[in-house]
């Protein structure tokens, strides 16, 4: 049948529903201000004191060359997004010349640096040697403040973990946007084959039929004057190839879909036979409220779009979470139209959780029901509800030619 993936075009890193967002993804540019304010700050005000201590140290006993050296570093450590490398270079060259003062307190800001590199950066090469660089400069400064060498290199595995984690965030975000970006041209793929697919079945079905009634037309106009009975005659003929058509045409909205129940010779379904496709999927363990709310005649188009949205989510329902889901169908009529909803718990035999059961490729099923909206001029939505389960929306305009 169908996946229940829903394929949305939208853009990379776009959030999950239920998702946390920290300040880092609502609010970058502020939220780089206040981390580049603080590292500053902490720069500045702290300082290394006996024991493994920080103390408070005043600003106005600070070296004014080496104060430069904490704004320069600071200011540059707003623009670590866009510039990381070059954020990275200025940390360690304003670092350098601290190294074994008291002053040589910038690397918190390294850190970041080292974390930005490996988040942000586009070539891979300059993450090592940053790590490297910094690794010799805290060496360096562990040194000539004769730190215990657990010190040190602790404070390596601290240098190189910063810089390997921003790494790992960067490939898992660039695996999760080629996923989306191959989701969102499969669904394209999908909707290019079934309008190519609609497309080619029409002119095969359709074309030569009114080819025909077309030279048949045509006859009938020339001959008419001259020849009443023979009018006639090609004006029947017109009159039977036109119901030939229209009895393909039908055909064929039923034959599209392979899911279709019915062999295509009788009418096309609507919404009057609700109650029968209720009652089959009652039979399969499925537990259906149905309130229909229409109560003016529908176009047929608009009325036999509707029955097979409504006809393919239960059938979804019924694949993904088996008998015994509760299910709700709301059909309403509207001043512009009809609107559609489908709900249901998740609860059933076959239940599982919101992650499996919309894992993998996304499935002609919701895709097919989005073209038929879109057809029409419609929307369709669908996506998981917070509290389990599935919602399924689809507005149906009744009003205006369909696109």
């Amino acid at each position: 049948m169908m996946n229940r993936t829903v394929p949305h075009a939208e853009t990379p890193g776009r959030s999950v529903p239920g998702r946390f967002r920290g300040p880092f993804t609502r609010w970058p540019r502020g939220a780089d201000a206040v981390l580049a304010t603080a590292m500053f700050l902490a720069a500045v005000l702290l300082e290394d004191a006996p024991g493994d201590a920080m103390a408070f140290r005043t600003v106005t006993g600070i070296f004014q060359p080496v104060l430069l050296l904490f704004v320069v570093a600071g200011a540059a450590l707003y623009r670590r997004r866009r510039r990381p490398v070059a954020v990275l270079c200025v940390a360690l060259a304003a670092w350098a010349p601290t190294l074994g003062s008291t002053y040589s307190t910038m690397g918190g800001m390294v850190i970041v640096a080292l974390y930005s590199v490996g988040r942000h950066a586009d070539d891979n090469r300059w993450g090592p040697l940053g790590v490297v660089a910094a690794i010799a400069a805290i060496t360096i400064d562990g040194l000539l403040h004769s730190y215990p060498w657990g010190d040190i290199t602790f404070g390596n595995l601290f240098m190189s973990g910063a810089w390997y984690l921003g790494r790992r965030l960067r490939l898992r975000a660039g695996r999760a946007a080629r996923l989306h970006q191959e989701q969102a041209a499969e669904a394209r793929r999908i909707v290019t084959e079934e309008r190519t697919h609609i497309a080619r079945e029409l002119h095969d079905v359709v074309a030569h039929r009114v080819s025909m009634m077309t030279v048949q037309a045509g006859a009938a106009r020339m001959v008419a004057a001259e020849d009443p009975q023979g009018a006639l005659e090609a004006m029947a003929a017109v009159e039977e190839a036109g119901r030939q058509a229209l009895d393909e045409l039908r055909h064929l909205l039923g034959v599209l879909r392979p899911e279709a129940e019915r062999d295509g010779l009788g009418p096309q379904p609507g919404l009057a036979d609700l109650p029968r496709l209720v009652a089959e999927v009652r039979e399969a363990g499925l537990d259906v409220l149905v309130a229909d709310g229409i109560r003016n005649p529908l176009p047929a188009r608009v009325d036999l779009s509707a029955y097979r949205i409504v006809q393919e989510a239960l059938t979804n329902v019924l694949k993904h979470s088996g008998p015994g889901t509760r299910t709700e169908v709301h059909v309403r009529g509207e001043d512009d139209g009809i609107t559609i909803e489908v709900l249901d718990d998740g609860h059933g035999a076959a239940v599982r959780s919101v992650s499996a059961a919309h894992e993998g490729r996304p499935g002609h099923g919701i895709v097919g029901m989005r073209e038929r909206a879109l057809l029409l001029g419609g929307s369709l939505d669908a996506q998981p509800r917070p509290g389990g389960g599935f919602r399924l929306t689809a507005h149906l305009p009744t009003k205006g030619e369909p696109t």
